[in-house]
Parts: C-alpha cells; structure tokens; sequence
C-alpha cells in the first residue's frame, strides 16, 4: 500500500463519517449540519499530520508472500546511504518518483491553477466594480450589523454584471450587487443585506475556502467534492434561517428569492467563483423549507458543536493512528552492493530485535543474503566487510515489501595519526611518527606520496602548551587532500592552523575500486606534545 494510497483511504473514511454524521442530523437545523462537513473537511486535513503524531494502531492484514523476484542487482538502490561521505564515491543515482506521486501532483497543479484562476475573476470583478454610496444601502446595512453583532467595516460594491450577487473577504468583507440593484425597493434591499451579512457574520467565505483547499489536496477523492457540495448548500440554507429569525416573513423572502433567481438565471461569474450568494440551482428546497415551519431554525449551539466535533475525533483518532501490518514471518532477503554498483560477496550482517536477540547471516557469491523466518517489528541491520564502512541502520518491518532490501556499503575511511613532539625550553625534540590504518578487501588504499610533518607552534610551545587536533578531510580522485575541518571546538586555533597546513600538502596515489579511482574520507588526529 503506497503513502498516497493509505490517505486516500483514510480521508475518505473521515469524510465518509462526517456525510453519514449530516445525514442522520437531515431533521436538524442547517447550522449543524454545515458545522459538521465543516468539521469532517478539517479531520481529514489532519489525518496526515496526525498519522506521525498518534500511537500506531497496527492492524493485521494478511499481505504478499516473500517469493516475489528480487530485484536485478545492477539497480542497486541507495536507501542505506546514510553513511555517505562528504563525497561519496561511484555513479550517482537519481531516485525514481512513483508514477501514482507524478498523477497527484499534476491534478493538485491543475486544481490548484483552476482556483487561482477563479479567484482572479472574483479580483478582477471586484476591482471594476463601483462603491455604493445610496443613503438607504448605508442605514439598511448599518441596521442589519447592529443586529447581527457585526463590528467590521463591509464594504457594499455595485458591479457591471447583472447577474452577480454574491458575498467574499475575511477581514474587510464585501457585498456584490448586480448592475440592476440600484432600482431595488426597500424590502429586498432589507432582504438581499440580512442574507450576504449572514455570510459575513458566520464566517462562511473562510469555511469554503478551506474546505476548497482540501478538495484541491483530494481532488482524486470523490468524497471530498460531495462534502463541498453539501457545505456550501448547507451555508446558504443555514443564512435563510438567520434571514427568518431576524424576522422577514417567510412568504416575502420566498418571492424576492424567487425573483432574484430568475432574474440571476445564468450566473456566468458566481458560479465560477469559490463563495457563497445567490444561485438559482436548487433553489426549490430552499424555498420549501423557508416555508415549512416545522423545519428545525436553530443556531449552532456550542454543546452540539463539541459533541459532533468528538464524535468525528473519535473517528479521525484511530483511522490516523491505523497500520496495516503483516501478520507472519517471511524471509528477510536483499542484496549488497558497493557505491560502483557491484556486488560485495562474504559481507558480515546481523539482525538484532527489540529484545537484543541477535541472527546472523553472509552474503553469498552473488551479493545475496537472506536471514529467514524474521517477524513484524523493529531491527537493527548491521553489516561489516573490511575496507568498507560498517553500516548500522534501524529497519521496520511491516508490509511485505519492507522483507526485501538492498544495501549500499560505502568506501572506509583513511585514518591516520600523528604526534608532534617538540623539547620544552631547554631540552631536545622528538620525532614524529604516524600509523595509517589497514583497508582491505576489494580496495586498494591510498598511499601516501608526500609528507609533510607539522610544526609545533613557537607560541603554544613557549607558552608549555599541549593539545590533540581531530580533523576529517577528503582525499580527491587525484591524490590532493580537500575539505579538511578540525571536528572538535576544544582546539586552540594555532594547534589547528599548524595541523591543517602540514595535511593540506599531503599527496596520495588515486584510491581504486574495483579498478577505479574514488573519493575517499581520512581523520586525520594531530597530537602537540611537549617531552623533557
């Protein structure tokens, strides 16, 4: 099961919830549903964030054999790379991307591009539009603000369009009027403000912005544009209800909601745009519900916003913190290469629990291992061959490809030490010596063609001073010495100039393997002593 495979799965059950959770709530007020799909859209946003935070729940599920083929061993793969050099030696290979990546991220790309271009219309829409400085505009929208509790400045504009009827904006809101709204009687102005503002006092243009941002994530999931659907329809029947209970009657707003859609009958802008207004489809159940005084008008209340939003974390908890796990022991199988891509026979490996119970296993001629009957769980990989890095890498075994490895050993280092002696005032100076460490196996190591020794600073020894100076540096494919650094903060900075100019003039034949010359790191320890 790939990474986008297992989100997938996991958003749609969230969102599946949350549609189930509005459904069951169809005899309650439109407030409560929308909070719901609200909640559901937000759940499932999280479901990625929560899948590394949350425990793992593992659950059993019996997965592919081991038998499948290995993989050819000219395509070594990398993952064990982490004991890479500065410069690491051999070709370099560029991971593949997974097919099923390159498809969601040309649909987000292509989401994504379609908003931006929506939201550019609506910009552009705005930008055109005129400010509406009728008095009665004004008194109405200062009336209905009093009345909702609305303390921001709502910026009223008129456009050029004559079917534009729609509310946007988060910290200055502002109300889009069609070109006709001039000639508007008293009533539906009344009308027309006590809708949009109920958009701008439930916040409902950040809502539907959010839950567009999540559909863009999920564009593949069907689930996700029918949750879009159901809030914005939700939105607008809930601000019908906040409309009658400011006190219009229920026939007057029927007929101005009428009139209105038809006059808005082809809304070539709104319905381009990513907000809530007016919009003539479905507008039949609005109006049969407005009319209907059975029908459940109640605001969002805070205790059915905290029970619904536990009941979906309790269902967005354990989804996120599932696991699908094999549930028997395969063979733990791969192979191991070195950083040119062949294979590396007679590799010492190792496999250690969680307990510490340790199994080992060698590779074979071809560069295959295979440790069998290994259970679900976490291990320790070691492997060792001489003249290489030992590697040491914590592995998780869960799906059953995770039983199949391939393991790159990267080239050893060069180590080499040396002690700088020089007479404290008064008596005579030793001589300094340095000890290379042994590479064997497949590698032929370095040797050194020029030497250059330190020079024990006049300063440090006068001052009877003494110090050991840890350095790292790169032997290049001609035999020069790079990229050397002093590994400890501890070291008086004459002690560290001394030692990197004695090895920066250092000089080595070409490092081969297999036959070909390759980078190779050398720790260098430099050790400043004063003798009697």
């Amino acid at each position: 099961m790939t990474q986008l495979l297992e989100v997938a799965l996991k958003s749609s059950v969230v969102l599946v919830a949350g549609l189930v959770i509005r459904q069951l709530l169809h005899r309650r007020s439109a407030a409560l549903r929308h909070w719901v799909v609200a909640a559901a859209m937000l759940a499932s946003a999280t479901v990625v964030p929560l899948t590394f935070l949350v425990p793992d729940w593992t659950l059993p599920l019996p997965l592919a054999s081991s038998d499948a083929p290995a993989p050819a061993p000219a395509a070594p793969a990398t993952t064990t790379s982490v004991t890479v050099s500065a410069a690491s030696a051999g070709p370099k290979r560029a991971a593949g991307i997974s097919p099923i990546a390159i498809v969601w991220f040309t649909g987000v790309f292509v989401a994504a591009g379609v908003f931006v271009s929506r939201v550019g219309r609506l910009l552009r829409v705005t930008a055109r539009a005129t400010p509406v400085h009728d008095g009665r505009w004004r008194e109405h929208a200062t009336q209905v603000s009093i009345a909702y509790g609305l303390h921001r400045d709502i910026a009223i504009l008129r456009t050029r369009s004559a079917e534009t009827l729609a509310t946007w904006g988060v910290f200055k809101p502002c109300v889009l009027l069609p070109v006709h709204a001039r000639a508007w009687t008293d009533e539906r102005m009344h009308v027309v403000l006590c809708h949009e503002l109920a958009h701008i006092r439930r916040h409902d243009w950040l809502v539907q912005i959010c839950a567009e941002g999540v559909r863009i994530l999920y564009w593949f999931n069907p689930f996700a544009w029918i949750a879009c659907t159901r809030l914005r329809r939700d939105s607008e029947q809930a601000c019908d209800d906040v409309v009658l209970a400011a006190g219009v009657a229920p026939r007057v707003y029927a007929m101005h909601l009428l009139q209105l859609a038809r006059i808005c009958r082809r809304p070539a802008t709104t319905a381009a745009l990513p907000i809530v207004g007016w919009r003539p489809s479905a507008f039949e159940r609005r109006i049969a519900d407005m009319l209907n005084p059975a029908i459940d008008r109640r605001l969002l209340s805070g205790r059915a916003a905290l029970v619904t939003a536990l009941l979906l974390a309790c269902v967005t908890l354990p989804v996120a913190a599932l696991r699908a796990a094999q549930t028997t022991p395969l063979s733990l199988k791969g192979s191991v290469y070195d950083p040119s891509g062949a294979v590396l026979p007679e590799v010492g490996l190792t496999l250690e629990n969680a307990q510490h119970a340790t199994i080992t296993a060698s590779t074979d001629a071809n560069g295959r291992f295979e440790f069998a009957s290994v259970e679900p769980g976490v291990y320790t990989l070691e492997a060792s061959l001489p003249g290489f890095r030992k590697l040491r890498q914590a592995l998780q075994l869960r799906t059953a490809r995770d039983w199949d490895r391939a393991i790159t050993l990267q080239v050893g280092e060069v180590k080499e030490s040396i002690t700088v002696s020089a007479r404290r005032p008064g008596t005579s100076a030793g001589a300094p010596a340095s000890a290379p460490v042994r590479i064997g196996g497949n590698i032929r190591p370095p040797r050194k063609l020029h030497d250059v020794h330190p020079v024990y600073p006049p300063a440090m020894r006068d001052a009877g001073r003494e110090g050991i100076v840890p350095l790292e540096a790169i032997i290049a494919r001609d035999g020069t010495v790079t990229s050397i650094r002093v590994l400890s903060a501890q070291v008086h900075p004459d002690f560290a100039l001394a030692a990197m100019e004695a090895v920066r003039q250092w000089r080595f034949d070409p490092t081969l393997l297999n036959g070909e010359t390759v980078e190779v790191v050398m720790s260098v320890s430099v050790a400043f002593q004063l003798s009697d």
